[in-house]
């Protein structure tokens, strides 16, 4: 499994990381919706699972998947600041761009 963490998105999650509550927790990013091969993801702070397979990303953060969700493969978090500030996760591999 593959995850791409932008430097926008790598800088506001190491920020909420570093507060001492969240200390022993890693990123997950999980599906909140699929139709066909498009999917929608969420995102949240957790423990690792049996279910789970962790990848290590270049910005030295960990990522929680469900190893047996194809649609999770691949996916990029970015931070925007415009149009709206927030999150986005996105699945190029999977031709998912986040444009509808």
């Amino acid at each position: 499994m593959n995850c791409k963490i932008t430097r926008n998105a790598a800088k506001q999650i190491l920020q909420e990381m570093a507060s001492e509550e969240n200390k022993d927790l890693k990123i997950r990013v999980f599906i909140t919706h699929k139709h066909g091969s498009h999917a929608h993801y969420g995102m949240d702070l957790d423990k690792p699972t049996d279910n789970d397979v962790i990848v290590s990303t270049d910005k030295g953060i960990d990522v929680l998947l469900a190893k047996d969700e194809p649609l999770l493969d691949g996916i990029k978090i970015d931070y925007l600041y415009f149009p709206q500030e927030g999150y986005e996760i996105t699945n190029p591999s999977k031709g998912n761009t986040g444009d509808h």
